[in-house]
């Protein structure tokens, strides 16, 4: 039933993220906005800052990512790149450990990949400046080789970044091996975009099978990986071979996203592993929120039982 329902509830999703209406009721209605801000760090750079020093206090280290939409124009893109600039010099100015996320779109990828290095320019060298590392989030597929091509070229500049692989991807398995090869810093996750069966796996079991594989070989080079999930059988399966191999708890780190499965969060930094947050801030929660919302419907549930969960 719950996957009979998951079209029709993706499109009401991905249909609601585009009615600014919807967002407005949400900020002036006290309990739609307590749950939509749960999983947004406020909508400003002190708000994110706040945030990620609560984090830090509990064990937790983070990564900002300021949210905003693709953009058609340089001056948007500017405007992007400034905010990210700013992030990074709060980050340094308050000793937040912490470093960023960043999506090439939102840079200018779609205006040409010249034009997306001259704008991310900008927060790389703040990033280099402080000593801060920046995270490139990976976008769909049409961007995979472009995004890839501009991590290349800015690691050959000397620039401390990284991109995201997706583990539903059938490429991801070269790309990570080129990768471990460089030991360069990966984070794996999923996959949250309506990729076609030609390019992409589509049952979970291949899905999380091939996060498994990904994630172990760039273990097992000691590249230092990100790895991405809330789900507790992939972690047991990551953690298994961690301990099979001895592998130290300083050589990888999960990641999870703000204001989800708090409590597998907690358990994990008392187990003595490292746990980065995704913290997402900026006026455009309401797209972001929407959309992880439509990535996975059941995530409604999800977010629901999380939440009863916890308050037990």
């Amino acid at each position: 039933m719950a996957a009979m329902l998951d079209g029709p509830l993706r499109a009401l999703f991905l249909w609601l993220s585009h009615r600014r209406w919807v967002a407005r009721l949400a900020l002036r209605t006290p309990g739609l906005r307590r749950v939509a801000l749960r999983f947004v760090a406020g909508t400003t750079l002190a708000e994110a800052a706040e945030a990620v020093r609560a984090l830090n206090a509990s064990g937790a280290s983070a990564t900002l990512d300021v949210l905003g939409e693709s953009v058609s124009d340089r001056a948007t893109a500017d405007a992007a790149a400034a905010a990210y600039v700013a992030t990074i010099e709060r980050i340094a100015a308050d000793g937040l450990d912490a470093n960023v996320s960043v999506k090439l779109t939102q840079m200018g990828l779609d205006l040409g990949v010249e034009t997306c290095l001259q704008v991310i320019g900008p927060v790389v060298a703040a990033g280099r400046r402080h000593g801060i590392f920046v995270r490139i989030d990976m976008e769909s597929s049409r961007d995979t080789d472009r995004t890839l091509e501009v991590v290349r070229r800015l690691r050959a500049d000397g620039c401390d970044v990284g991109p995201v692989i997706q583990a539903y991807l059938h490429r991801s398995r070269t790309d990570v091996a080129e990768l471990a090869a460089a030991r360069v810093r990966v984070r794996v996750c999923k996959g949250a975009y309506a990729e076609p069966e030609s390019i992409a796996w589509q049952r979970r079991e291949e899905i999380d099978r091939s996060f498994v594989e990904l994630v172990t070989t760039l273990l097992d080079a000691d590249a230092y990986p990100g790895v991405a999930t809330h789900d507790p059988r992939m972690i047991a399966d990551v953690l298994a071979h961690v301990r099979q191999h001895a592998i130290g708890p300083d050589r990888f780190e999960f990641q999870m996203l703000y204001g989800i499965r708090r409590d597998l969060q907690r358990r994990l930094i008392e187990e003595g592993y490292r746990l980065r947050i995704y913290v997402p801030y900026g006026t455009e929660w309401y797209p972001y929120f929407m959309r992880r919302l439509a990535e996975r419907p059941a995530n409604v549930l999800f977010v629901m039982r999380t939440m009863f969960g916890e308050r037990r």
